[in-house]
């Protein structure tokens, strides 16, 4: 049997579209996967639909769409997605619409089930925190529950030639086509442990291409301005070559591949799915040639009866203020401004559960200590940072920093404020017969 290409056409919601029509047109592709839901993004998706229920999926999807779908169609390329987020339906109908337009005869199918804010509403549910789910009351935003391949593969044994999903785990979009390509039992744990190495190696495409690798002088990459995505070229026992479109920039070599093999991996021996128990414990990793890497040895456990929710909630506010200080005493001056605005915070008495008070570029990420023993920088850029439960209180930390302009240090400029609405994610874990899918197809 011949080996299956799948191309990944997205690493997260907003990345490059350009590498994806490349891997239409040049990637000798079966499939096509974009990649493009992160734990937040749903719950964000979610309040869009609320505004409009027309909404709620991928800003991108239309223009993704566009770009692809033609080619893809021409060259009998299959497209899977979660794109659909919070809406898969709207999602789906939004593309059979696209394809309508471009005179494409495409099923489209769009999957729902994994939207399960109804029963954890009702149940008594507990977070990872240790807190009753159902405690958050009016500022719970949405719960998806974490789907796995199955409803994919019944959509394309149904013969969808695109598949919008919501929250579908990540490497389950690339297991699916595998198990309808190469009829793998649903139970064959060691080739679903395989398949779903092969979707994490691919669900953040550009990073195993060299994206995320490269670190100039030690970790040096070409070409990352016209970085290709990657390409699995999987056979059917599940073993997989990680490879790219020949003439595209970056690379894929055995470094570029550890380091996806290690990424977000917690127990390299239990790497949980829906799907399967995966263990990437005995994974061996091959150079055969250029930008040509062997990926095998994975293999699996029966899955879990449980599924993962996320939940997302409005959490706070926050708030923050930033101005710059450059030439002679600039770190001098940025401290200054940090030591105003705390006591100006304090004098007014605006409230705040947490703040942070850093200078960019000198101790912002790794912390005062650690930063210590710096050089002195020519130019700082300060930033108050303050989370608040009233949208007033957080509206006011930046207000503080903007007044330095003419009540603090000498020299400040490029002021900016901001105030927002925090969403935030916890997790919980759902019998997984509470999460029934269903498969839909968009009608012209």
């Amino acid at each position: 049997m011949r080996p299956i290409r799948i191309g990944a056409g997205a690493g997260y919601s907003g990345d490059r579209i350009e590498p994806a029509v490349e891997l239409a047109e040049k990637g000798e592709l079966d499939y096509l996967v974009f990649e493009c839901l992160a734990e937040r993004t749903i719950a964000i998706a979610q309040q869009t639909r609320m505004h409009n229920p027309a909404l709620g999926y991928d800003p991108l999807l239309e223009q993704r769409m566009q770009a692809v779908l033609h080619i893809c169609s021409e060259k009998k390329i299959k497209i899977i997605t979660n794109m659909g987020a919070a809406n898969p339906l709207a999602a789906a109908a939004k593309v059979r619409q696209i394809a309508t337009a471009m005179q494409l005869d495409l099923k489209v199918a769009a999957i729902s089930g994994d939207d399960v804010l109804a029963t954890l509403k009702a149940g008594a549910f507990i977070s990872d925190q240790g807190n009753p789910v159902n405690a958050l009351g009016e500022r719970l935003l949405s719960a998806n529950a974490y789907l796995g391949a199955a409803p994919l593969v019944e959509a394309l044994a149904q013969g969808a030639d695109v598949i919008i999903t919501g929250r579908v785990a990540d490497p389950s979009l690339f297991l699916a086509p595998l198990i309808h390509e190469f009829g793998w039992a649903m139970d064959d744990w060691q080739r679903l442990g395989q398949g779903t190495l092969v979707g994490h190696l691919l669900e953040c495409a550009g990073q195993i291409s060299g994206g995320y690798f490269a670190d100039p002088g030690y970790k040096d990459v070409a070409g990352l301005a016209r970085l290709g995505f990657p390409i699995g070229e999987v056979a059917a026992d599940g073993s997989v070559i990680i490879t790219k479109v020949a003439g595209s920039g970056g690379q894929v070599t055995a470094a570029t591949c550890k380091e996806q093999l290690l990424y977000e991996i917690h127990d390299p021996r239990t790497y949980l799915t829906p799907d399967v128990v995966a263990d990437f414990s005995a994974v061996r990793v091959t150079e055969i040639g250029p930008d040509r890497v062997l990926l095998q040895g994975a293999t699996g456990r029966p899955r879990t009866d449980t599924l993962k929710v996320s939940i997302g909630y409005i959490d706070s506010y926050i708030g923050e203020g930033q101005i710059s200080y450059a030439g002679p005493g600039a770190l001098e001056r940025g401290r200054l401004a940090l030591e105003i605005v705390a006591q100006r915070l304090q004098l007014s008495g605006i409230g705040f559960d947490e703040i942070r008070y850093d200078l960019l570029g000198v101790d912002a990420i790794h912390g005062a200590a650690l930063s210590a023993q710096a050089a002195p920088p020519y130019e700082v850029r300060v930033r108050v940072s303050a989370r608040s439960n009233n949208l007033r209180d957080a509206t006011r930390i930046g207000n503080e920093v903007e007044t330095l302009y003419t009540c603090g240090p000498a020299g400040g400029g490029g002021a900016t404020r901001s105030a927002r609405e925090v969403v935030a994610v916890q997790s919980t874990l759902l019998p997984r017969q509470l999460a029934q899918s269903a498969i839909h197809f968009a009608e012209a």
